[in-house]
C-alpha cells in the first residue's frame, strides 16, 4: 500500500473563510481538505491543522515514518520556529513549503522563511486552490523518485 501525502497546516489556519477574507479568501479549511483528497485521489491524504507548536512538531515526526510526501502551511511558524525547523529537516522526502498568500508581497515581518531553506519547493500566492497543485506536484515528484 503507498504511504498517502501529509497536509499539516498551522496556527489560525482553522480560521480560514472567516479570518481576514480580503487577505485569504472565503474557502474554510474543510474545503481545502476537499481539494487535497481529491488531488491526491488514491494515494490519499491525511490532513491536520494545529495552533501547538508541539503538535505540528510530533505529526513531522509522525510523516518522516508514514508520509510518501508532505505539505506544510506553517504559517506564522514559517518565520519563527527553529524547532520546526529542524524537525523538517529530517523528512527525507519530497516537501512543499505553502503559503496562501505571497509572503514576499506582505509585511516584512513576513519575508524570511526558516522553512524554505530545508523544503524541496516553495509555493506562494495561489491561493486556497494551490494546494491541489501542490498536491499534485507532490505526486509527481514522488513518481520520479525524487528525494527531499
Amino acid at each position: 500500500m503507498t504511504k498517502p501525502i501529509y497536509v499539516l497546516n498551522g496556527p489560525n489556519l482553522n480560521r480560514l473563510g472567516k479570518r481576514e477574507p480580503e487577505i485569504y479568501g472565503t474557502v474554510t479549511l474543510a474545503e481545502v481538505e476537499e481539494i487535497c483528497a481529491r488531488a491526491a485521489g488514491d494515494t490519499g491524504v491525511v490532513f491536520r491543522q494545529t495552533n501547538s507548536e508541539e503538535r505540528m512538531i510530533d505529526w513531522i515526526h509522525e510523516a518522516i515514518d508514514d508520509s510518501c510526501a508532505l505539505l506544510i502551511n506553517p504559517a506564522a511558524f514559517t518565520f519563527y520556529s527553529m524547532a520546526i525547523m529542524d524537525a523538517l529537516k529530517m523528512y527525507p522526502h519530497p516537501l512543499i513549503e505553502f503559503h496562501i498568500t505571497n509572503i514576499h508581497r506582505r509585511e516584512k515581518m513576513y519575508h524570511h522563511s526558516l522553512v524554505s531553506g530545508v523544503a524541496t519547493a516553495v509555493m506562494a500566492g495561489t491561493g486556497p486552490r494551490g494546494y491541489g497543485h501542490a498536491v499534485r506536484l507532490l505526486l509527481e515528484m514522488v513518481a520520479e523518485g525524487q528525494a527531499a
